[in-house]
């Protein structure tokens, strides 16, 4: 189910049913989605765009493993595994108030980060693969490879939209294409820029430099925290245990950072 699809109005109905006349046009009993699932998984996208009201109801549900329908006068227990996902920061949405650091830490169980494309560059030629044979396949034409300089400009971009951007670069590229070589137009890649130059370009040595400020910058403003609601993980984006790695590879020591310590 994905929250942000649906009106905040009826979010709790749809997830956790209504009774009849519970409300205007509540013509019968309905059933949610908590009570469809019971005994099995619910899969709940864009998690961060849940109203508070609902924060609460789910909060009570991962709990006591109930809840009740809207104008219901009884529990409806359940049992059921959920399962979360967001392109948001919750630690920075939680620090903000637009959600519940009791519901956070309720969800955040087995945390499972997927890493921005941008992070994980050997992945962009099997996806690129992938999209190339399931886009040619659909209008009926064959490409072979991916011409030199386009897989060049696929792996330097930053790729701001992940994958979907990806995916339509490909399949506008799949729909021009007249021979079997794959090129791609660089003005498509919108996210990029003017004269700002893409990563693959930078030295390493001045990747570092700019990586270390930015993490002492964050630490310095967290005041040595690391984790947290207020830790500098949260202020980059980044789980903890990530950023924990960065701090020993670059040599930080970030116990200078906390108050009273150092200068």
């Amino acid at each position: 189910m994905n929250c942000a699809a649906i009106p905040s109005s009826l979010i709790a109905s749809e997830l956790f049913g209504h009774e009849k006349g519970a409300f205007t046009g509540a013509l019968q009993r309905r059933q949610g989605r908590f009570e469809l699932a019971d005994g099995g998984t619910i899969f709940l996208d864009e998690i961060a765009e849940l109203p508070a009201e609902t924060q609460i109801m789910l909060l009570r549900v991962l709990q006591e493993h109930e809840f009740e329908r809207i104008g219901g006068s009884g529990p409806v227990r359940v049992n059921i595994r959920v399962i979360a996902a967001t392109n948001r920061n919750l630690l920075a949405a939680v620090a903000d108030s637009t959600f519940r650091a009791d519901l956070f830490y309720r969800l955040n169980v087995f945390p499972l980060d997927v890493p921005a494309l941008r992070e994980r560059r050997p992945d962009i030629p099997l996806l690129v693969e992938y999209f190339i044979h399931r886009y040619a396949t659909r209008v009926g034409k064959r490409i072979r490879c991916v011409s030199r300089e386009t897989s060049q400009l696929l792996q330097s971009y930053d790729w701001p939209g992940n994958i979907r951007e990806l995916q339509n670069v490909i399949e506008r590229a799949v729909i021009v294409c007249d021979s079997d070589t794959l090129s791609i137009d660089a003005r498509w890649l919108s996210g990029r820029s003017p004269g700002t130059a893409p990563l693959a370009s930078l030295s390493t040595g001045t990747l570092a430099t700019h990586e270390k400020d930015a993490i002492e910058a964050a630490l310095k403003a967290s005041k040595g925290r690391v984790a947290g609601p207020f830790g500098a993980a949260g202020r980059l984006g980044v789980p903890a245990s990530t950023l924990e790695s960065k701090i020993k590879a670059l040599n930080i020591d970030k116990r200078r950072f906390k108050v009273g310590v150092g200068s």
